[in-house]
């Protein structure tokens, strides 16, 4: 193998897994830290760089960075089951116990006389508006409802995101000289894009969403004429208070998060006998494992293998569904069939149905002569990674962009999209993206003293506390996760392993000595002869067999060896840079930060390296 290039800004990216697995690529460690010191504020501000809604995601978010938190991986085989740091409840913490920050946002510049208009108010125009409007440019968000936050406020319930949080963090991106235009949706883009007023627009983002949610035309259903809803059409309903109960039995059809939010809200409403029913295996539904389980926490039963054949009903009047029982059977590629188990027909007797079983992009208001081009799927064509469409001064992102995913994907669509506009009105080629900036420190204090605590806690993930279940339950706005306090965040962060704290290796200082082998707890350091990585991989002290972690090699040694340190299970704990008789192991920093709309993503406006920085 040839030796690792440290100085490439993805390969330490990448060890920090928590940031390489987030799509706003936030720098999480850093922020965990912080926390720990009591620096909430700071904690806050370093999550509202890169994800803007901490205090949304830190209730909402998808997770992603949880799967990929090496602290599972290190406790595995410790007999119980291992748990992620808590990475979101603790962003929530940051926003929970931070002190006033509006001094903190960023200073507007002056105008440059550029207009952008922003379609619908949901987070990936929002995320736009935040990243352009400093910078000078005139942003308007035109939106249907009359406040901002799009499907965040419309389809998630308040006892899993109090209004208050939705107000204050849109509020922020409002505040930075964005014009608002509530109870607005446009009709027409040919109409928009051939609108003159004020010089007309100079770029278009569109962020308006998926806003259709798929009906399941079976037997009987049309036939019932009430209590039959898409999923989220009811929710957008139950939040604006339009429907304020529900008949006692209900079924709810799909298994994704729209699902779990649909059973959670119908028991809030007067569903005492709520059933979750889904064709697929309980591990294959799409939503979050932690949603699944809120759920049945609240008595609420998942079936599944279920698929639904029919509406029931007499004269009209809904009386229950009826469902085929069938079984999993992979093919010799894996692939998945559902087959029928010869089981009869189970009849489930209902007052009510919320069909969640998918969402999906309508855009009525694209005339199709518009110049902008859809696939086959009725998603718009766009330039990879940039987000523009057909039209160049026309750009998508969020769920209009590539379909329905998640809050933190919108956001991350919405900074590479911004980044495009801004480059697009400069003249700039938009497929060149800007690379972000890094930097690596020492944390070196003392000969064995480091800037941060290197100390690996042995806790098992701490709980969050909920409301007690009769007040919960009684009461749709009532918020259900009370949050950590502070003591517990203290003790929940202490957990994270600093993975951002890198083990640096100075080949030519080492005299393969072996004492950084003795003592790493977790066997991740050999000193061994070159080879493929194949063969390597099973010559190392604890055989490597991540594939999905990559192996530090150093340059030949004295000896003729090489060092090599598999990055899987490594604590980050410093004790080989302790060890180390000659300082050829450091302990050092690593930050990454990707490079968002303004100066310094354009190439006439790149800023001098700062100091200890690598741009990539």
């Amino acid at each position: 193998m040839q030796p690792t290039n440290v100085a490439k800004p993805s390969y330490f990216h990448k060890v920090v897994d928590c940031q390489w697995a987030c799509p706003a690529h936030t720098p999480v460690p850093e922020y965990i830290r912080l926390i720990g010191q009591g620096r909430y504020s700071d904690a806050y501000m370093v999550n509202w760089v890169s994800n803007v809604f901490p205090g949304i995601l830190g209730r909402t978010c998808d997770r992603p960075c949880e799967p990929a938190c090496r602290r599972s991986r290190v406790e595995e085989g410790g007999g119980e089951q291992p748990e992620p740091v808590a990475i979101c409840r603790l962003k929530r913490v940051a926003a929970d116990m931070k002190s006033d920050v509006s001094k903190r946002m960023p200073k507007l510049a002056p105008k440059n006389g550029k207009r952008i208009a922003c379609i619908g108010a949901g987070p990936a125009s929002l995320t736009v508006a935040r990243d352009l409007a400093p910078l000078g440019y005139e942003v308007t968000v035109f939106d249907g409802e009359a406040k901002a936050g799009g499907f965040i406020r419309t389809q998630i319930p308040r006892f899993r995101l109090p209004e208050s949080v939705i107000d204050e963090e849109t509020g922020y991106i409002l505040d930075l000289g964005v014009i608002f235009k509530s109870g607005q949706r446009i009709e027409s883009m040919k109409g928009l894009l051939e609108d003159k007023t004020d010089g007309g627009y100079d770029a278009v983002f569109v962020g308006c969403g998926a806003p259709r949610g798929r009906d399941l035309v079976l037997p009987g259903r049309r036939d019932i004429t009430d209590n039959i809803h898409i999923g989220i059409d009811w929710l957008a309903s139950v939040s604006f208070g339009h429907i304020t109960s529900i008949g006692k039995r209900v079924i709810v059809l799909g298994g994704g998060n729209t699902a779990m939010d649909c059973c959670r809200s119908a028991r809030r409403l007067g569903g005492s006998d709520v059933k979750v029913i889904v064709r697929s295996g309980f591990d294959e539904m799409k939503a979050s494992p932690w949603e699944k389980e809120d759920a049945q926490h609240e008595g609420i039963p998942i079936i599944n293998f279920h698929v639904p054949k029919s509406f029931e009903h007499t004269h009209g009047q809904l009386t229950g569904m009826t469902f085929e029982v069938v079984k999993a059977v992979y093919d010799a590629e894996g692939k998945r069939s559902l087959v029928p188990t010869g089981e009869p027909d189970v009849l489930v007797e209902c007052d009510a149905v919320l069909i969640a079983v998918g969402q999906e992009n309508a855009f009525p208001w694209i005339e199709r002569d518009s110049g902008i081009s859809f696939d086959k799927h009725g998603l718009p064509v766009l330039g990879k990674d940039t987000f523009q469409s057909t039209v160049n001064k026309v750009f998508f992102g969020g769920d209009s962009a590539l379909g329905p995913k998640n809050i933190i994907t919108a956001v991350a669509h919405g900074h590479e999209a911004a980044v495009s506009i801004d480059r697009f009105l400069n003249g700039e080629d938009i497929r060149q993206r800007p690379d972000p900036m890094t930097n690596l420190m020492s944390t070196k204090m003392g000969i064995h003293e480091w800037s941060y605590d290197n100390d690996t806690s042995n806790d098992a993930r701490f709980k969050v506390p909920w409301a007690k279940a009769e007040v919960a339950l009684a009461n749709i706005r009532v918020e259900v996760e009370l949050g950590f306090d502070a003591a517990t965040a203290f003790k929940e962060a202490g957990r994270c392993l600093n993975c951002d704290v890198q083990t640096v290796f100075t080949a030519p200082a080492c005299i393969e000595c072996d004492a950084c082998v003795d003592i790493c707890p977790m066997d991740c350091i050999s000193f061994t002869n070159n080879g493929d990585e194949a063969d390597l991989r099973t010559r190392l002290k604890a055989p490597a067999l991540n594939l999905a972690q990559d192996l530090y090699v150093s340059g030949e040694l004295k000896t003729g060896r090489i060092m090599v340190k598999d990055e899987d299970v490594c604590l980050h704990c410093g004790l080989c840079a302790e060890r180390c008789p000659t300082g050829a192991w450091d302990m050092q920093k690593f930050l990454l930060q990707t490079t968002q709309a303004g100066p310094a993503c354009r190439d006439a406006g790149k800023p001098v390296v700062r100091a200890g920085g690598v741009p990539a």
